[in-house]
């Protein structure tokens, strides 16, 4: 099947960068950062207004520019997981996973048989509308075998059932909700607290030992390249509101000096 994917993205050594797309679902935005670089994309939908429409927009966007997409659902429901896959999502990546019955109950959502018991609707944006005709069995295993599932470790429960979650087949990344991993631990925002910092380590760990990836997002650059030092292999500089803001301040800032 033509076009992008995540997958041969997953539990490589090389660092991927991208960035979480919060508010500009614009029809250039897949080109915009494939030109700039980027080799995935992250639309949120846990902390924006977007809904399935805007995600069925933003996939083909991406799709265009041949970028991989990750779609953030806004909860662990079933309903939003297979919607974001049956959009044409290349991952879903899925919030607050904190024990391997709720990653369990993930992959249930996310797979076809005999991997889970995800609703069967072929021919759609996920095979890129494509009129085949094979028996449904070839079909289920290329789309288990096409989309990744990224799940966010975001409390210390989670962090200390991180080696078992990673050891699951089917499970492809930990993405470390930093935010809320320093809340639930009751220091928020302290990331170099030693709690927060066990935990982190942890995390990245255990997706090195099982041969899976591990992601961030990070403020900057900068910070991004701390991150590669630490052990990810996913990053994400920032989100597209960030970015645009940082790059203007710094216009603004070296014009008003000049």
């Amino acid at each position: 099947m033509p076009g992008t994917s995540l997958r041969p993205l997953i539990g490589t050594k090389p660092t991927k960068i991208g960035t979480f797309l919060f508010e500009f679902a614009t029809p250039g935005i897949g080109q915009i950062l494939k030109a700039a670089g980027a080799e995935f994309a992250v639309l949120d939908m846990e902390h924006t207004g977007f809904g399935f429409d805007t995600v069925r927009g933003v996939v083909r966007y991406l799709q265009a520019a041949g970028l991989p997409s990750i779609v953030r659902v806004p909860s662990q429901s079933r309903h939003h997981i297979s919607r974001a896959l049956d959009a044409g999502a290349d991952g879903v990546m899925v919030p607050i996973v904190s024990s391997v019955e709720q990653a369990k109950a993930v992959l249930e959502a996310a797979k076809y048989w005999p991997d889970g018991t995800r609703g069967v609707a072929l021919g759609l944006a996920h095979e890129r509308f494509a009129m085949r005709r094979e028996p449904l069995l070839p079909r289920f295993a290329e789309q288990n075998a096409r989309t990744a599932i990224i799940l966010q470790i975001e409390d210390p429960r989670g962090a200390a059932a991180s080696d078992e979650i990673a050891a699951m087949p089917g499970v492809d990344m930990l993405w470390l909700g930093h935010n809320d991993l320093s809340v639930a631990l009751g220091e928020p925002g302290a990331f170099d607290h030693s709690d927060f910092v066990l935990a982190e380590q942890a995390t990245i760990a255990a997706a090195k030992k099982h041969g899976k990836s591990a992601g961030r997002l990070a403020a900057d650059a900068r910070q991004g390249a701390e991150f590669v030092r630490m052990g990810y292999d996913f990053v994400s500089i920032a989100g597209d509101v960030w970015l645009l803001q940082q790059a203007f301040a710094a216009g603004v800032e070296t014009v008003r000096r000049g």
